[in-house]
């Protein structure tokens, strides 16, 4: 083929010269291809002899500076491609970018793969989407309580500049602005207008539900346009029809489980999604974790109730979706996956895409801990055991005997039951150990300082990953012995899932008797207890997330947009708060190379007429010895004054019990009526608090956010203390060690920081919307009395302020609160 078909006159001309400058020889050059498909600029990326040149090949397909075509010339005018040739084209196809092979004159050209012609991106018009949510536009006609918001157009702009530029972006947005429509319009608008999908991933499911139910359909309307959404969960959401069947087959010896399985059994003869929020009662864990899909139990393309799946229906349909809702987890589920193989070409727990929406970004790096880390327990042990073998009386039943009767090896069961039963006593021991160790903390860390604990625990690490393996022998032999056509029986398949996961339970037993040679681990125990006998959770934990994030979400990913209302800390560089300490923690200040965007968009709620900000100048310190004493009396004497429509917050059940038990008797007496957490489930007590305008909740970590209580249900927030994390904590004190390492200052840059951002979102607890009005307390003489508490107070917007005596305060309280 002439050379002209393929290339400009400009660029044959330029690659002619390169090559005569490299004396003839080789030379590798990367094309770039203009609008009508030739070859317009040349750049060139390696030199070599006259038989061969490095093939340097750059990145991705989509990125600008990454080329169209390689190119390179073979000297001897021959332009049959080498094997090395058709393998290298072959890689560079994979990623859309062809492969040319020229003469030294450029007359000539072999096309050993095409180029794929860049896709045109068509760019958002940021007058015409923030028109919308201007006076008289689309989506502002359906609001009824639309009111101009200059910040929430503002942070629409730069949301708008992160996907027509490929960037990143976060986004401080404060209560009120309203986030979710300035991501939603953009995200919907560049979906539709490029064919792209968007996935927008959140921390709770109250927000899931709302921007599916409710935000998503309302902009699509108000727009006049159809885009495909979808609500996605973890796959242990969804019932499988297979599990379903073997638990039919296979009956608990409970009577009560295999009640509500055959509950489950009707009503899968009507639920269309498979979804356990579906269910009219709420299946007994032991009775869902039975018959729920997990993706190491699925059998795929072997499965017999395929066709009937419900997750691979969910998968079907969410292949052609724009956009989809999910969950943190779901996200670093779907992210771990692609960067450990799986690509990001394909479907893996999601459908591919290649632009995230993060809203309630400032939980992220707790919600990546959670999902990096490892973890066992004897309940979680038990759970794997029973599963192969139970016996209750004379019955008995599972896996294992199901097995040793496919593989005809019925004189092996003896055997493997008592493996079972070695494992059990093992984690008995290793359990009761473990909780020793917790002492009355309730939580140890393994540090070298701690020899001690070799003696202790480590001999019981062993012996439980030693009577693992020898259960799995045992089973291995068995599944040896299994004949073709019993290979996808599913006790078989199960099986096999449970042997792993027992494999994956010794490996971390593994990791806490190597922990001194894992610096970048955190290994620890923590004692837990609901209704029955305590139990240990032995967990290891990365010290360091950061660049996990940045390798799995900001480098892979064309745009990804955070937003959240508490993203910022002031400190000495930003006064007025800065993004320094989360984009630490979360891995953005690693990136180097991409366009990074900002911005902070305040609330536009009055807070500076209908907040009170009130601090006792004489509360005591923490560590005084009645501080406690001030706290129980001044916390009921606030709640008395406002005549309830409090939200107490504590940092320790310890502190809430106190005080709730001295302050209950006396408002009950005046019709106020008190909650307790702990007293009953999270959304029931905070359905009872949002029913009763003149309830007061004494409640503690969970409930510094994700609590909206607009109106007259809450006008007094009270934060006892300045939210600073334990010192026993595990991780905590792990990071705090790394920072200390590095030379640097761990309670300025992780303590402070950190807590200042958790007492902005209890603070964020009060205002919900522009006609709200009440106060926030804070009973820690900390703020006023230590040079970091200005930190807290810059931290918040612009509001009433009393700083003084408590009496004062609470009578500056009461006149804020009835007197407007």
């Amino acid at each position: 083929m002439k050379s002209p078909a393929r290339f400009s006159e400009s660029a044959i001309a330029q690659l002619k010269a390169e090559i005569k400058d490299a004396g003839g020889n080789e030379v590798m050059a990367l094309g770039f291809l203009n609008d009508e498909g030739l070859v317009h600029r040349i750049r060139v990326s390696a030199r070599g002899n006259e038989d061969s040149v490095l093939a340097l090949i750059a990145g991705g397909k989509d990125d600008p500076s990454i080329p169209d075509v390689f190119i390179h010339n073979h000297p001897s005018g021959y332009l049959s491609p080498s094997e090395n040739d058709i393998a290298i084209a072959g890689r560079a196809a994979e990623g859309g970018v062809g492969a040319f092979i020229v003469d030294n004159d450029v007359e000539e050209v072999y096309v050993v793969a095409e180029p794929i012609k860049r896709r045109s991106i068509k760019k958002l018009d940021p007058d015409r989407i923030t028109a919308a949510l201007e006076a008289g536009g689309a989506i502002a006609k359906r609001l009824p309580a639309w009111e101009p918001r200059q910040s929430q157009l503002d942070m629409m702009r730069l949301v708008i500049r992160a996907f027509n530029d490929d960037a990143i972006a976060a986004a401080e947005a404060g209560t009120g602005v309203g986030k979710s429509f300035a991501y939603l319009l953009p995200a919907i608008h560049y979906a539709l207008e490029n064919e792209e999908r968007i996935v927008i991933s959140t921390a709770t499911i109250t927000l899931q539900q709302q921007l599916f139910d409710k935000d998503i359909p309302l902009v699509a309307g108000a727009l006049n346009k159809k885009i495909k959404a979808m609500l996605m969960k973890g796959r242990g959401n969804y019932l499988c029809r297979r599990r379903l069947e073997d638990a039919i087959r296979e009956p608990s010896l409970d009577e009560a489980e295999n009640d509500e399985i055959y509950r489950i059994v009707s009503w899968t003869e009507t639920t269309k999604t498979g979804s356990r929020s579906d269910l009219a009662f709420v299946p007994l864990e032991a009775v869902w974790s039975r018959v729920c899909s997990e993706a190491d139990m699925c059998m795929g393309m072997r499965c017999p109730e395929r066709e009937r799946c419900f997750v691979l229906a969910l998968r079907k349909e969410a292949a052609d979706a724009r956009i989809l809702v999910v969950n943190h987890h779901l996200l670093f589920a779907d992210l771990a996956a692609r960067q450990e193989g799986a690509g990001y070409d394909n479907t893996v727990v999601l459908p591919p895409y290649t632009r995230v929406v993060i809203d309630e970004a400032h939980t992220i790096e707790g919600a990546a801990t959670s999902f990096f880390s490892k973890e066992f327990s004897r309940l979680g042990i038990y759970r794997q055991l029973g599963r192969l073998y139970r016996r209750r009386r004379a019955a008995r039943n599972g896996l294992l005997i199901r097995l040793t009767g496919i593989a005809r090896m019925e004189d092996k069961l003896d055997e493997g039951v008592a493996a079972i039963d070695k494992i059990r006593e093992t984690a008995d021991d290793l359990d009761a150990a473990a909780q020793e160790l917790c002492g009355g903390e309730g939580v140890f860390r393994l540090i070298p300082a701690r020899n001690d604990i070799a003696g202790v625990l480590f001999p019981l690490f062993i012996a439980l990953r030693k009577k693992i393996t020898a259960l799995g022998e045992i089973i291995r032999d068995m599944l040896e012995n299994v004949g073709e056509d019993d290979e996808d029986n599913p006790a078989v398949w199960e099986i096999k899932t449970i042997q792993r996961r027992l494999e994956t339970i010794g490996s971390v037993c593994s990791s806490f008797i190597e922990y001194k040679e894992r610096p970048t681990e955190v290994m620890w125990l923590e004692r837990h207890q609901s209704n029955g006998d305590p139990w240990t959770v032995f967990t290891v934990t990365p010290v360091d997330v950061a660049p996990g994030l940045k390798e799995s979400l900001f480098e892979p990913n064309k745009t990804v947009i955070c937003c959240s209302a508490t993203l910022t800390v002031a400190d000495g560089a930003n006064p007025k708060g800065g993004f320094n300490y989360w984009a630490g923690q979360c891995g953005l200040n690693l990136i180097k190379e991409r366009k990074v965007l900002t911005g902070r968009f305040l609330s536009p709620f009055p807070y500076a007429s209908s907040v009170l900000l009130a601090v006792p100048a004489d509360a005591p310190l923490p560590e005084d010895p009645g501080y406690q004493s001030f706290v129980d009396r001044a916390a009921a004497q606030l709640a008395a004054t406002a005549g309830g429509s409090a939200l107490i917050l504590f940092t320790s059940y310890q502190s809430l019990r106190s005080a709730y038990n001295a302050a209950a008797p006396e408002l009950q007496k005046q019709g106020i009526r008190c909650l307790k957490q702990g007293d009953d489930d999270r959304s029931r007590l905070l359905s009872d608090f949002l029913n009763d305008e003149t309830s007061v909740l004494f409640a503690t970590d969970s409930f510094w956010e994700g609590v909206d209580a607009p109106g007259d249900t809450l006008r007094l927030v009270i934060l006892c203390r300045l939210p600073f994390r334990t010192p026993n904590d595990p991780v905590f004190e792990a990071r705090r060690e790394a920072l200390e390492k590095q030379g640097r200052n761990p309670f300025m840059e992780l303590s402070l920081p950190e807590s200042v951002m958790k007492f902005k979102q209890g603070f964020g607890r009060l205002m919900r919307r522009s006609s709200d009005h009440g106060v926030v307390a804070v009973l820690d003489g900390r703020i006023l009395r230590k040079r970091y508490g200005e930190f807290f107070i810059k931290s918040l917007p612009e509001t009433q302020t009393c700083f003084g005596e408590f009496d004062s305060v609470l009578r500056e309280a009461e006149r804020f609160l009835f007197t407007r």
